[in-house]
């Protein structure tokens, strides 16, 4: 028998159909009910997901995801879920659990997402204990890569930024100011857009005000988060996700700086979930 763990973010949704020591990996687009439906998860899983699992009898289904914090959005999933698999086990949890048995496993420690979006939490080796406030991209997700490229379309827009950076960011995006306050403030999933810009950052990486930006920003998620936690001084802190790997270099120097003792950085929590549920 297979099992199946899903990692889903705001733009992206991770899995691994594991049997025994072999794993299949694939990825749909992000799965969250404040962003779908139960009728469009139940869609996405029969035409997106079903197919790569056809041959296998799944005994456990294992789903980690953004915005499964809220009571009525985690019931929204695990029906859609039922719907669609028959399976003896389906268990739905936060993605920040995920990311926390992934980069701990049974450790106690401070465990980081940032990605699309950004989170924190104490994890006691067994569950989460401690957990910063999540508010969205609109109130929050300090240092994420939604919140980053807001600080990237900020200096453009407000013309901050020198004529070497605004040639590169035109060179890079066909854009004006018309069309990227459309897409922010009229269409579907401004989170995934506005962290589409923090690209440009990986880009340009070495100008001054390019780092200033990173830095800035993940500064901003250490003190808007990690501060809050004074487990953060007594246990290692391990981030994952793609903005955390990208920025490790300045993660670690920030750490530096705070007298924080850094864990892990991985670009992606699977691997870690894979092997603790193979233990577990």
């Amino acid at each position: 028998m297979s099992y199946l763990i899903a990692d889903s973010g705001s733009t992206k949704c991770e899995w691994a159909l594991v049997n025994g020591k072999k794993s299949k990996k694939f990825s749909t687009i992000g799965i969250s009910p404040y962003f779908l439906t139960q009728q469009q998860i139940i869609d996405l899983l029969a035409t997106s997901v079903v197919p790569k699992t056809k041959q296998e009898i799944i005994s456990h289904i294992y789903f980690y995801g953004t915005g499964l914090g809220n009571a009525e959005n985690l019931k929204t999933l695990k029906t859609a879920l039922k719907k669609v698999f028959i399976t003896g086990k389906i268990e739905v949890n936060t993605d920040m659990l995920g990311a926390a048995r992934s980069l701990l496993q049974n450790q106690k420690g401070i465990a980081c997402i940032l990605g699309t979006g950004s989170n924190a939490a104490y994890y006691d080796s067994k569950k989460i204990t401690k957990n910063s406030p999540g508010l969205g991209y609109v109130l929050g997700d300090e240092g994420s890569g939604s919140y980053l490229g807001k600080k990237v379309l900020q200096h453009y827009l407000y013309n901050t930024f020198d004529e070497e950076l605004i040639a590169n960011f035109n060179a890079s995006y066909n854009t004006n100011k018309d069309e990227i306050l459309n897409s922010v403030y009229k269409q579907p999933f401004p989170n995934r857009y506005l962290a589409t810009f923090s690209i440009f950052l990986s880009e340009n990486r070495g100008h001054y005000m390019i780092e200033n930006i990173i830095e800035d920003g993940l500064h901003d998620f250490i003190f808007q988060h990690l501060y809050k936690f004074r487990e953060s001084w007594q246990y290692p802190i391990s981030f994952t996700g793609s903005i955390a790997f990208a920025f490790k270099d300045v993660i670690k120097e920030i750490c530096n700086i705070y007298e924080l003792q850094l864990g892990k950085i991985s670009k992606q929590p699977m691997d870690g979930l894979i092997t603790f549920h193979s233990e577990g």
